[in-house]
């Protein structure tokens, strides 16, 4: 069996591994686009569409795998994944033209949508409790690597304008997910659920302590017996607010200004005056950053609250949006010195939110859903996010032509403080309890009253 040849460090890389492609392929498509449009004429709306068209395929993906993936196991909807991605992957190092481009982009974002939608959900539930926050933001930290990793790919192969081999490439990490999901072991939780105790147990000792099993068991078996089907419990009244937080906690993630960050910063800056090597080269920084960034985060975010970390990180970000914003109005994008002090300010922007919003998405969002539906819950969440994601690369490239960088910017800022009023007002602490005593508490909370939504 799986779970007898693999570490608890290797469970952990392997599981995580979706979170890589999921970056690279974000992060990619931002270099590779200073390069295609010399091979395929593109106008804003195409270049919009190349890059969006990633996020539409992400939307089917994120929807169908959640559902799919309570059905069939964690484990296999992960081979799946990592199958769609190679298949994508050598679609688009070949393409002859946009329409291909595009098809290959809906086809990475099947496989995108259903990282999103399982990655998060099976590190959580593989995690002992007293780390999960930490073990959980390796699908963050992941993203992060995968970033960077294009960025430093789309350097190298800059001098030559390479973007088939920039795209190409993915291919790759996809290669040693497909091969190293055939060693990971099912999500205990799962097992418990659809085959056995027994084979729960095996899994639970690679990544518990030996006391803790017994509990743990018990605490699942008890929410088993009061649970019904997946889309009872997904379509029920008391599920239901928690849901609409879980989705526009994803949604405020994406449209809070990242995305404008890692598709278009090459560009941004490539339109500020610096070259299109020196542009990528400043992604590359920024990328950096975000790992380590994402390293501490994950050092400290079991050790305080989420939603302590999710304000600060608010408060940071808007502040570095309204600074960069009234420097683009006043000094201006016309010199180099201006061009450097917006990698300055996006940097400060890329620090808070990988420290804050990055990672705790994804630690939250399993937390919040019951074992029953948790996959199809998060599932739905990691839709409403692709949809996200969709808005700010199709439009933030017409709405710079239409309205300005700075204005944008503004926008974003006043997005940031919107999302800082959902944290205070709706989103409920889960550190440092188990995902069977979060559930409970979400029935007793929500049984007894009706949505306020």
């Amino acid at each position: 069996m799986a779970s007898k040849i693999v570490s608890k460090k290797l469970i952990f890389f392997l599981g995580a591994l979706g979170g890589l492609l999921y970056g690279y392929d974000m992060g990619v498509i931002s270099g590779a686009l200073l390069f295609i449009k010399d091979d395929i004429p593109l106008t804003s709306f195409t270049e919009g569409l190349v890059v969006s068209s990633m996020l539409i395929g992400a939307i089917v993906g994120s929807g169908f795998s959640g559902p799919l993936s309570d059905r069939m196991g964690r484990r296999r909807v992960v081979f799946m994944v990592s199958v769609i991605f190679i298949i994508g992957a050598l679609v688009l190092a070949a393409a002859p033209s946009m329409a291909v481009l595009v098809t290959g982009r809906l086809i990475i974002g099947l496989a995108v949508g259903g990282s999103t939608a399982i990655v998060p959900v099976y590190l959580s539930e593989m995690a002992p409790t007293e780390q999960r926050g930490s073990l959980s933001s390796l699908n963050q930290l992941m993203i992060t690597i995968g970033i960077l990793a294009s960025y430093l790919v789309n350097y190298a192969f800059a001098p030559i304008e390479g973007w088939r081999w920039m795209v190409g490439l993915a291919v790759v990490p996809s290669l040693i997910l497909m091969i190293g999901v055939l060693f990971m072991p099912e999500s205990p939780r799962w097992l418990l659920e659809h085959r056995s105790e027994e084979a729960a147990r095996r899994v639970m000792k690679l990544t518990r302590k030996p006391d803790k099993i017994d509990q743990e068991i018990d605490e699942m078996r008890k929410i088993n017996e009061v649970s019904d089907s997946t889309w009872k419990v997904l379509s029920s009244t008391w599920l239901r607010p928690t849901l609409l937080i879980g989705c526009c906690f994803a949604l405020f993630q994406q449209i809070i200004g990242i995305n404008a960050i890692i598709y278009y910063a090459p560009t941004i800056f490539s339109e500020a005056g610096l070259g299109n090597a020196t542009a990528i080269l400043g992604t590359v920084g920024i990328g950096t950053v975000n790992v380590i960034i994402t390293i501490f985060a994950i050092m400290i975010i079991d050790k305080i609250d989420r939603k302590k970390l999710l304000v600060i990180g608010n408060i940071g970000m808007v502040a570095s949006l309204l600074i960069m914003a009234g420097l683009i109005w006043t000094i201006g994008l016309d010199s180099s010195f201006g061009a450097w002090i917006i990698v300055a300010c996006l940097t400060l922007f890329i620090i808070f939110f990988a420290f804050t919003w990055g990672p705790i998405l994804w630690v939250m969002l399993p937390e919040l859903f019951p074992m029953r539906a948790r996959g199809a819950a998060t599932g739905i969440s990691a839709l409403v996010l692709s949809i996200g994601s969709l808005l700010v690369a199709q439009f933030f490239p017409m709405l710079t032509d239409v309205m300005g960088i700075g204005e944008v910017f503004l926008v974003f800022a006043v997005i940031g403080i919107a999302a800082l009023i959902f944290v205070l007002k709706f989103l409920p602490e889960t550190r440092g309890r188990s995902l069977e005593e979060i559930e409970a508490d979400l029935r007793s909370r929500t049984s007894a009253k009706k949505a306020t939504f």
